[in-house]
């Protein structure tokens, strides 16, 4: 897949079929959508291509929003390249591109830059100033510049249309295993590795506290979950579980997210570690003293190894 940063001044790039859209996650519905492009661009003898933006356009309208991300930028191009996509169109979006109708952005960029002959839109998309427009709208300008407009059915899951909203409800609601399903892989939060508390270490349990703040993405409904841990420039995966919550126990007030990390002792503040959400083990408790805390951490401990184990078997 080639990665394109769209500029004003650029040369047209190779004619193509193409989608837009903001693909948070770039989860099943999405992928849904791109094979759809990617097989009308195969018949059609066109290059395919994902048109996507580097800022959620809803910061860029109210400077104060704080998006909960299911991705980052590097990941959502990341997650788009295992796709047979063969572009990735990234458009900077600014105060001059949320002022553009529907109508002046498909000449100026979806006509005039990207030489799209035919744009498929997902079922719930809307683009333009205000999104005031609508589908048929889209039609109307597509044959007045030369480009067929195609409405793509939602892909749905248990009777559920799998959209970036529904995934961010199950994850604020701690249900991962439903929120894995509707990506089609593990939800992966990722961050620095930065001073904690160091009470784990005291109950024999050492973590590494994460600050995901730069990233801006969605953090799971606090308890403890089954997690895979990785370094930055690592393929290795660690066993792991993660506690994310306020510290009760302790007279916590601060939401943290602290992961330990199954046979593992090295010093790794100031690097960048990812975690894969697998299972939700529990929900965050305060406990009356130390000890329970530390039997509870036992317990949670075996319960993840449960989870790793029913992983594996599975994959057998």
């Amino acid at each position: 897949m080639k990665t394109i940063r769209i500029k004003d001044g650029m040369d047209p790039l190779a004619s193509c079929v193409a989608t837009i859209g903001f693909f948070d996650g770039v989860h099943r519905g999405h992928q849904y959508l791109i094979e759809h492009v990617v097989a009308e661009a195969k018949a059609s003898g066109l290059e395919s291509t994902v048109i996507t933006f580097d800022e959620h356009p809803r910061k860029v309208l109210q400077s104060d929003y704080i998006p909960k991300l299911l991705c980052t930028l590097d990941s959502k191009i990341l997650l788009l390249s295992k796709t047979e996509i063969d572009n990735c169109a990234v458009l900077h979006f600014d105060k001059a591109m949320q002022s553009l109708s529907a109508r002046d952005f498909m000449e100026k960029v979806l006509c005039n830059c990207l030489k799209v002959k035919k744009l498929i839109i997902g079922y719930d998309n809307r683009f333009g100033h205000n999104r005031s427009e609508d589908f048929d709208d889209y039609v109307r300008y597509g044959k007045e510049l030369g480009i067929e407009v195609i409405h793509n059915p939602a892909f749905t899951l248990n009777g559920l249309k799998v959209s970036s909203s529904a995934i961010r409800r199950y994850i604020e609601g701690g249900e991962i295993e439903m929120a894995n399903q509707c990506l089609g892989y593990s939800y992966t939060i990722a961050g620095k590795v930065v001073e904690g508390y160091h009470e784990g270490r005291k109950l024999g349990f050492p973590t590494a506290n994460l600050d995901i703040s730069a990233f801006g993405q969605l953090i799971p409904a606090p308890g403890v979950y089954a997690v895979k841990a990785r370094m930055e420039g690592s393929v290795a995966e660690y066993k792991a579980m993660m506690n994310i919550g306020t510290r009760p126990t302790f007279g916590g007030k601060e939401q943290s997210q602290e992961v330990h990390i199954f046979n593992f002792d090295e010093n790794i503040y100031g690097r960048m570690l990812s975690v894969s959400f697998l299972h939700r083990i529990r929900e965050e408790h305060k406990f009356d003293n130390t000890s329970d805390l530390k039997m509870q951490l036992k317990k949670d401990e075996r319960l993840v190894e449960e989870q790793f184990d029913k992983e594996n078997q599975n994959y057998e």
